[in-house]
């Protein structure tokens, strides 16, 4: 897949994630990782049948793997 369309998929959600807070998004009112990549992949599967994972890093450490 072109990283361009990935990029151009994810961007919604971005937009709605990035500089909010994620307790008062819907769905996201316990915002850890794990549940961060669950709803992430359920916003971008059904338009990317294609998608194996969803990976969500807090740190270099520390983050999750989401695979459906």
């Amino acid at each position: 897949m072109d990283f361009a369309d990935l990029r151009r998929a994810f961007q919604p959600l971005f937009d709605q994630l990035d500089h909010h807070y994620l307790n008062d998004i819907e769905g996201l009112e316990n915002p850890t990782s794990e549940n961060l990549a669950r709803w992430i992949w359920e916003r971008l599967q059904p338009g990317l049948p294609e998608l194996s994972k969803v990976v969500v890093q807090e740190t270099c450490n520390a983050g999750c793997i989401y695979s459906g």
